[in-house]
């Protein structure tokens, strides 16, 4: 009986061990990158004080960006994105903005004023989304079509509303599921 126990003790630490290891390694088994399925996220939408998830863009194009109020970059990209809201937003594109800022939600909606964005900003001020979409920085942005795949991958300040990325969009919001 002792030696059933002590087998029974062995397996559980190894379950657990292998689960430990697997968290782990999650990063590199599941990287977020381009052809990845869009990891689910949870953060408070700052427009209702309501927590949403990505689940509430299921079956939309969307453009999914993470950034901060402190960050040089994100306010250099931010006027792009709100014309780029501006000019496919009736047609479909969700611009979901993340702000990983740790203060409380008027610094974002301030900021959100001070640059007259109408487009969703999202807070997470437990900074999960870091960590669940592997960024390095701010801002990151994804791209990702109505199967919440994610068909392109930013890193740093980046201008939105060109040519060739408002083609990418009317190509997306053309598909249907």
């Amino acid at each position: 009986m002792k030696k059933q126990w002590l087998i029974v003790a062995a397996v559980l630490l190894l379950l657990t061990a292998g689960a430990i290891l697997g968290l782990q390694l999650a990063p590199d088994i599941f990287p977020v990158e381009v052809g990845a399925r869009a990891p689910a996220f949870r953060a408070v939408d700052l427009a209702s004080g309501d927590s949403v998830s990505l689940a509430k863009y299921k079956g939309q194009v969307v453009l999914l960006n993470v950034w901060a109020t402190w960050c040089e970059p994100c306010r250099v990209e931010m006027p792009s994105m709100q014309r780029l809201h501006e000019a496919l937003g009736a047609k479909g594109l969700k611009i979901v903005a993340v702000s990983i800022d740790e203060a409380g939600a008027q610094v974002v909606k301030d900021f959100q004023r001070q640059f007259a964005l109408t487009f969703d900003i999202l807070q997470d001020r437990s900074r999960a989304i870091e960590r669940t979409y592997q960024t390095t920085g701010v801002p990151e942005s994804f791209v990702l079509n109505r199967d919440g795949e994610i068909v392109k991958k930013v890193i740093g300040a980046h201008v939105w509303d060109s040519p060739a990325d408002e083609g990418l969009f009317e190509r997306l919001l053309a598909q249907r599921r």
